[in-house]
């Protein structure tokens, strides 16, 4: 009896198990819409009230146009289903971002990569969003649908700005993330993805971080640095990268820009670690990358 009293039904008086674009955006249309995919996140921040779901509960997992990852109008497209496990596994995305299957390599287990999508990590918008610091770090941009006079509606934004707060973003109610779009990286594109945790995987991060620029020599040039967990939102880093824009990167030149990180993230106390040694792990990871860099 004590057990029946705990248990407390979901707030959903309909369900959509949607199988196309038009279909699911219908579905969400007057903003009263859950969607949901893999749910590793949403499902776990329901049961800790942390998360509500409307009225209509969407499966989206059927959706083929959301999934996929490849080449579309000379733009590299990831789609909102592709699993974490398809960025660990691509053969494309190795080739010409491999950042982000390094990345996909540190998130969570095997079974949770399984289900996870890239859609929901970025939905989710964790601070500690592990594969949104490559896609910012690309300039990935996130196309948004929703169903507006009896057709689809797509608009584009960019990533680095989609966050507004811990868990909210500039998505409508009424809108579906489909994909995430960035152009193909120059041949010359150096990204590396840190990340510190307890273990390698299974954590959320402590501190995670991605550098990445075109890189000639000691150089770094169209820099790009991101970091999660050191902000209410992931962030870049824009005063830091143009501490480091095209400078030849010696003593001098890592002294300025971890002077510069230093004064531009703004981390917290919480359970997982102190303002202090998250403000140490984020100097230490740029100062390891830069001197990696500066030893050619």
């Amino acid at each position: 009896m004590a057990l029946a009293q705990e248990l407390k039904p979901l707030a959903i008086e309909d369900y959509v198990d949607a199988v196309s674009l038009e279909m699911a955006v219908r579905a969400l249309a007057d903003g009263a819409g859950t969607p949901v995919a893999g749910g590793t996140d949403l499902w776990i921040q329901k049961d800790l009230g942390k998360r509500t779901f409307g009225p209509r509960l969407v499966n989206i997992r059927r959706i083929a146009e959301l999934g996929g990852i490849g080449e579309c109008e000379d733009r590299v497209r990831i789609g909102a289903l592709a699993t974490v496990t398809e960025v660990l596994e691509n053969s494309f995305l190795r080739r010409i971002a491999p950042v982000l299957p390094a990345t996909a390599d540190r998130f969570a287990s095997v079974q949770i990569r399984n289900a996870a999508t890239v859609g929901g990590n970025i939905a989710n918008a964790s601070p500690a969003a592990d594969l949104v610091l490559p896609l910012i770090c690309l300039d990935a941009e996130v196309e948004l649908a929703s169903w507006h006079e009896e057709r689809i509606v797509r608009r584009r934004l960019p990533l680095a700005t989609f966050f507004t707060g811990p868990g909210q973003t500039q998505r409508r109610p009424n809108e579906l993330l489909v994909a995430v779009l960035f152009d193909r990286p120059a041949s010359d594109f150096h990204a590396v993805f840190q990340k510190s945790g307890p273990r390698p995987a299974l954590e959320i991060a402590r501190v995670a971080m991605c550098l990445a620029g075109r890189r000639a020599g000691r150089r770094l040039a169209s820099v790009r640095l991101a970091f999660g967990a050191v902000a209410p939102t992931p962030i870049r880093c824009p005063r830091t990268e143009a501490a480091i824009e095209n400078v030849a990167l010696d003593d001098a030149a890592i002294a300025r820009a971890l002077v510069s990180l230093r004064r531009e993230i703004a981390p917290i106390d919480d359970v997982r670690g102190s303002a202090w040694y998250r403000r140490h792990l984020a100097s230490a990871f740029l100062e390891e990358e830069l001197g990696r860099v500066a030893q050619g």
